[in-house]
């Protein structure tokens, strides 16, 4: 799925969130918004999700403005994007249903349903305890539940909001793994925000840094981390911006 931001602002009361937000991407790219807390990018996401609206400037998916359409075709954009939150919130259900959910409502074919929720619990590592209550797994467990649930129903648009924040390494590996599975299977566009720079270099295309609202810098990976242009980047990346 193709996004657009045009000049895009998000004010909350008297203090801006995000500020003149410009973004075209290309179809296929995993890009990754970096920048420290509080910078703006789960906000950015949100918007990107249609679960805030902007206080000004544009939001264009496939070159449609989804605040200005009927509710019916917003919905249906919403229904080709997935956005998978920093803390998960799973259904008070088994883990084998929290994954097919999606399919469900989506009305698919029960041998299908079955199928996919095999298919994806083994990608995540949870076929063993597919039967399990979900709400009493781990937090890698539910994050990797969580993961598995969005991706199942085969988002355009995947956007990750620092999905691997405070889980060990093995979670980690597991999910991200996941990730370069997923665009590896359906060349989604997928969008993830986070802080480590380590794994924005493992799995993003291009690197959009933003600090206080505003994008500072914007390149692909290789150009990003090795030839860095704004003063505030270059600090960012030594671990000397304070903030």
């Amino acid at each position: 799925m193709n996004f657009e931001l045009r000049n895009v602002s998000k004010k909350f009361e008297n203090k801006f969130a995000l500020r003149n937000i410009q973004i075209k991407n290309e179809n296929g790219k995993i890009i990754a918004f970096i920048g420290p807390s509080g910078s703006g990018k789960t906000t950015l996401l949100r918007i990107i999700n249609l679960l805030d609206s902007p206080s000004a400037g544009n939001v264009m998916l496939d070159g449609k403005n989804p605040f200005t359409v009927s509710n019916l075709e917003r919905n249906q954009l919403r229904t080709r994007m997935a956005l998978v939150f920093q803390n998960p919130c799973l259904f008070q259900r088994s883990v084998e249903s929290n994954i097919a959910y999606g399919l469900k409502i989506r009305r698919t074919l029960p041998k299908i349903i079955e199928e996919e929720a095999t298919k994806h619990l083994t990608l995540v590592g949870l076929e063993k305890v597919r039967h399990q209550f979900a709400p009493s797994l781990s937090a890698g467990e539910a994050q990797r539940v969580s993961f598995a649930r969005a991706i199942v129903v085969k988002p355009e648009l995947l956007l990750l909001d620092e999905f691997t924040a405070n889980l060990d390494h093995v979670n980690v590996k597991i999910l991200e793994e996941g990730v370069l599975q997923y665009h590896k299977e359906t060349n989604a566009t997928i969008v993830l925000a986070t802080h480590n720079l380590f794994q924005a270099r493992r799995l993003a295309d291009e690197i959009i840094f933003i600090f206080d609202g505003k994008i500072i810098e914007k390149a692909e990976k290789e150009i990003f981390f090795s030839h860095p242009k704004h003063h505030l980047t270059k600090a960012f990346l030594s671990g000397e911006l304070v903030y």
